[in-house]
């Protein structure tokens, strides 16, 4: 991420964590990472992965669309990369992003808030999706989806598969 991304993003999050009241040290402990990380994340100073992003917004109680929404970079590691193309302004809350698994790439995602849901249109490529115990092979023209309150993962063998995801949180605004 280039040093305007980075900054833009450290500003909204020290944002976000100061509107509720949080120390550097409650959110870092909340999150699981160390006090210095977020400071230099919020200094725009770091490179932020993707998990620890997520952890941010879940104990943020935000969508990751929300976290992210200030900045147009594409987020990326492990060969899977994300960026967000939009988001609904409406309730329920609606993030859509473009995302891209290169091939052998295995990205396990932690379960969203309770009653979110995912949407996945296969560009090209193929993967297999969804929740742990129902993951399902997809092709390009595919539409799957699937409750993501749930461990889920995306998984590519030997081609890179392009996707738009969307994610409908229908329980509460949290990621």
């Amino acid at each position: 991420m280039d040093k305007r991304s980075l900054k833009t993003l450290g500003n909204h999050l020290q944002a976000l964590r100061q509107a509720r009241g949080w120390s550097l040290s409650q959110l870092a402990a909340q999150a699981g990472i160390a006090k210095s990380n977020l400071s230099r994340l919020e200094q725009g100073d770091g490179n932020p992965t993707l998990d620890t992003l997520w952890r941010l917004a879940m104990q943020l109680a935000v969508p990751f669309g929300t976290l992210v929404a200030p900045i147009t970079a594409t987020l990326g590691e492990d060969g899977v990369t994300v960026q967000l193309i939009d988001q609904g302004k409406d309730r329920p809350a609606v993030d859509a992003y473009w995302m891209r698994c290169e091939p052998h790439t295995h990205r396990r995602a932690e379960p969203h808030s309770p009653g979110t849901r995912e949407f996945l249109n296969v560009v090209s490529g193929t993967l297999t999706a969804g929740p742990i115990e129902a993951m399902r092979p997809l092709a390009a023209g595919d539409r799957f989806d699937f409750p993501a309150d749930r461990p889920h993962a995306y998984r590519t063998e030997t081609e890179t598969a392009t996707f738009l995801l969307t994610i409908v949180y229908t329980g509460s605004d949290a990621g």
